[in-house]
């Protein structure tokens, strides 16, 4: 197939592929899927080796959000019934991280409900960062707290920060549909904020809500041109109690096109399967390992996930190791500029958060683990499955980890 040899050649070079190219990986057939999955697998070896880098999530605080996104449980109006708590306290936060890392998770993501944190919530997380990093050397820490104001990025990169996390989640045109309270201005204003900052930008999308492929090639376009280190790519999960609960237009060989169209765009950037993996691509969760070189271990922010073991056994069934914490995430030429607090420059010859979008593990994600396989029906709530997370932070249960 031309198309795939064309990819995997700009792909090694870290060249950007034309929007034509992009979209014909969202249309190719279901007879071409594995021819996809291995070009793609191509650039993804070229750049990460066989290595999965595993992360887990902490909900500092939950629900009670006034932002009005339609897909997230914790949205102003929702009815989902998720779990509602205030901020965890520094020593609770490094406990609940505790479980990830022993579950072999090299970064903590630390997230917050709220349109964006005052400064008095950036001094609470920086004691929390400062907790965890005490307890547990080498381990990144990514903030995901909404949207920042001046001099917010500084005060967590000062406090110890790594990384922060905002998705822009859709393509410009058609974000006013989704959200009113906040534009997409806004969250692009705020992964700039975090890049100038000096932190590692993490930001992503979400794919399921009704877009058309031109939309999903837009957004992924306009995180190439923000240059993340880090794209999380999310697969919606219908929540009951939110606006899309009906919307089911996912299938598993859908995204697994999604996630190599990713590849191919951002092809030495981080991608990370995040929110809907175990709803959307079920069974066929391991082929999805030769696309993205990143996943989240255990539950969500509201809603369970996945067993952290049985995500460690499908890594190691699949061929694949998890990524040690001495081993360095990104290629030299990415993993120099970050440490340097910069930036990869324009994507054009190189390769490639809100708290209330998915990056870190999005609110609306998380399947019961060993859920059936069967397409679901269209315009239907699917609560069996979706189960709220009942347990983890803000809880006196163990985590899922």
């Amino acid at each position: 197939m031309d198309l795939l040899n064309t990819l995997v050649d700009k792909g090694l070079r870290r060249e950007l592929p034309t929007r034509e190219e992009a979209l014909a990986v969202l249309a190719t057939s279901d007879d071409d899927l594995l021819d996809v999955v291995a070009a793609a697998g191509k650039v993804r070896r070229h750049w990460f080796g066989r290595r999965v880098k595993l992360n887990y999530l902490v909900n500092l605080k939950s629900g009670l959000c006034p932002e009005d996104c339609s897909y997230c449980s914790q949205r102003l109006g929702s009815t989902t019934g998720i779990l509602k708590y205030t901020w965890l306290k520094p020593d609770e936060a490094s406990q609940a991280a505790a479980a990830g890392l022993a579950g072999g998770a090299k970064r903590v993501c630390l997230v917050a409900s709220g349109r964006g944190p005052t400064d008095k919530d950036v001094d609470r997380v920086a004691g929390t960062i400062k907790a965890i990093k005490e307890q547990n050397e080498g381990v990144e820490v990514c903030a995901c707290l909404g949207l920042l104001s001046d001099g917010q990025a500084e005060r967590l990169r000062e406090a110890g920060a790594d990384a922060y996390n905002h998705n822009l989640n859709m393509s410009e045109s058609t974000y006013g549909d989704i959200t009113t309270t906040h534009t997409y201005a806004d969250r692009v204003d705020t992964v700039t904020k975090a890049h100038a900052a000096g932190l590692s930008a993490c930001s992503g999308l979400i794919a399921g809500m009704g877009e058309s492929d031109e939309d999903l090639v837009d957004v992924v376009y306009s995180l190439r041109e923000l240059d993340p280190d880090s794209v999380p790519v999310n697969f919606l999960i219908p929540v009951e109690g939110t606006p899309l609960a009906t919307e089911w237009n996912l299938t598993p060989q859908r995204c697994l096109r999604i996630l190599a169209m990713v590849r191919f765009v951002c092809p030495d950037v981080e991608v990370r399967i995040a929110g809907g993996r175990e709803v959307h691509l079920r069974t066929m969760q391991p082929l999805a390992l030769n696309l993205a070189n990143s996943i989240f271990l255990g539950d969500y922010l509201t809603t369970e996930g996945q067993a952290g073991k049985a995500d460690l056994e499908m890594i190691a069934d699949a061929g694949f190791e998890v990524e040690g914490a001495g081993e360095v995430t990104l290629p030299a030429h990415r993993a120099d500029v970050a440490a340097a607090g910069g930036s990869c420059g324009p994507h054009a010859d190189t390769g490639c958060g809100s708290h209330e979008g998915a990056g870190c593990r999005s609110h609306e994600g998380g399947g019961v683990c060993g859920t059936a396989a069967a397409a679901p029906a269209v315009n239907e709530p699917r609560t069996d499955l979706v189960a709220v997370r009942r347990r983890g932070a803000g809880t006196d249960l163990a985590p899922n980890a």
